[in-house]
């Protein structure tokens, strides 16, 4: 029988990943910067045997973008260590435009797709869990979602899509080779998801567009390396200069279905009390 690794084994994908291969009976080992069933660490590479001892497939999550990580060679030298260790399959969650020169997760694409075994890569648009167990839920807590977006709009993808898909790239072959592009089915700006938010709880929350140099500062004073505030940041005023808007089909590839709705994570996330 198949034994998977999944990397970031209680972040926002990798928790339902392991949550769904377990439910299918399937023989799992997680690992997390918190801990995990197995003591992993992708800065010590004495950690990788013991962990894919056994191994066939692996799900790839860098955890960490910052200037201070090697992304030229921690995901790199991890592909080369499992191959070796006899893994078979790999699934890469990667980001948008990573496939081009210079990104921080470029490297890591490159060598998953010369490894010599199976691969997918995932690049999905921005979570739907941002607003509830991400960087957003406090914002929309205190009923100001204070972020550099103006009235652009992305197409939000719900993390149980990303899970889903990225298990079956793990346990079914005909994924093999493939790269999807992930997002929701529509793009919404971020006043119209607080909205919805504030709907479905009875509160009242308001997204107010804030200058760039400002949302740097502040991520700065809550401890953010000034690379990662300043990439972060960018990556939301894109959205307020009009990118990130196209929609992508690769959850309807992958799945057979398109993907669930903004307004159905809402719902589902506000009944089960996340927002209270």
């Amino acid at each position: 029988m198949n034994s998977f690794l999944v990397l970031g084994g209680t972040g926002k994908t990798g928790s339902r990943v392991a949550r769904r291969l377990k439910a299918a009976g399937l023989p799992v080992r997680t690992t997390s910067r918190s801990g995990g069933d197995v003591r992993f660490d992708l800065d010590d590479a004495a950690s990788w045997a013991p962990a894919l001892d056994g191994v066939t497939a692996v799900y790839l999550v860098e955890p960490r973008l910052s200037a201070s990580t090697d992304h030229a060679a921690r995901i790199p030298r991890l592909v080369t260590e499992a191959v070796a260790c006899g893994v078979r399959r790999l699934v890469l969650l990667s980001a948008p435009r990573a496939g081009e020169e210079g990104h921080p997760l470029h490297a890591a694409e490159q060598a998953v797709r010369g490894c010599g075994v199976d691969w997918t890569i995932l690049r999905p648009q921005w979570f739907a869990q941002n607003f509830s167990e991400g960087p957003w839920r406090p914002g929309i807590l205190a009923g100001t979602l204070a972020l550099p977006t103006g009235d652009g709009r992305t197409p939000f993808i719900d993390a149980e899509d990303i899970a889903e898909v990225a298990v079956a790239a793990l346990t079914e072959d005909h994924h093999s080779g493939c790269v999807y592009d992930l997002s929701g089915p529509r793009a919404i700006s971020f006043g119209e998801a607080a909205d919805l938010i504030a709907h479905a709880t009875a509160r009242t929350i308001r997204h107010v567009d804030v200058a760039a140099a400002d949302f740097v500062e502040r991520q700065v004073a809550a401890g953010a390396e000034r690379d990662v505030a300043q990439l972060l940041t960018g990556l939301l005023v894109a959205i307020a200069n009009g990118a990130g808007a196209a929609l992508f089909d690769g959850v309807e590839r992958a799945l057979g279905r398109p993907p669930r709705t903004f307004e159905s994570f809402v719902t589902k996330t506000a009944a089960a009390g996340h927002w209270n």
